[in-house]
């Protein structure tokens, strides 16, 4: 059997690697999604383990509110690489950058 810490720690990978692919990957946007995606995912494993671990229901509602932000952001989010492919038949970052001068 696992211990908590043992669960935490590859919880804490696992956002880990979310945090790091969101640096690495600014230029493509469906990437950023993803790695915002596996970010959400280890936050609810931790609410879902304390939950459990606790005994308590709340984490499980913390859970279902954190799955319906994150089902409307990929919604939003998708709807938005759509209309960038339609207008610039590419899905970078870097000319929208540079059309509206942001700086990342």
């Amino acid at each position: 059997m696992l211990n908590i810490n043992q669960i935490f720690i590859g919880t804490s990978l696992v956002f880990a690697f979310g945090i790091v692919g969101v640096i690495l990957n600014r230029k493509n946007v469906l990437m950023v999604l993803i790695c915002i995606e596996i970010l959400l995912v280890a936050v609810n494993l931790n609410f879902a383990i304390l939950s459990i671990y606790l005994d308590d229901v709340v984490g499980h509602i913390c859970v279902l509110f954190i799955l319906t932000i994150a089902a409307v952001e990929s919604a939003l989010g998708l709807g938005l690489i759509t209309s960038l492919y339609k207008l610039q038949h590419s899905i970078d970052i870097q000319p929208v950058k540079q059309k509206f001068n942001y700086k990342i």
